[in-house]
């Protein structure tokens, strides 16, 4: 899976947008105990996230790669207007 957007939610969560139109939402928060991404406990860092495509990463180090974020996020039930990206609806209750 290739990311074609990433972006924050809210504090801890992110808005998927995968190259084949699938959406969803993927919590990061249960990370936060490792020691790579307590920094993302501040939202402001948080929101700094990067996409790169086949991995998402921040200035702090912390990266995850699209395939966990394929295996753990909450696929979108395409019900949630206002967060359309590519043909994509991204749910706020996922």
């Amino acid at each position: 899976m290739r990311l074609v957007d990433v972006r924050p939610a809210e504090p801890g969560v992110l808005v998927v947008v995968s190259d084949d139109g699938r959406a969803g939402r993927f919590d990061v928060r249960p990370y936060f105990s490792s020691p790579a991404f307590r920094p993302l406990q501040d939202s402001r860092e948080f929101e700094r996230v990067r996409n790169g495509g086949y991995y998402i990463e921040w200035p702090c180090g912390a990266d995850l790669s699209a395939d966990t974020i394929e295996a753990r996020w909450v696929a979108s039930d395409n019900s949630s207007p206002g967060c359309m990206q590519r043909g994509a609806d991204v749910s706020a209750d996922a």
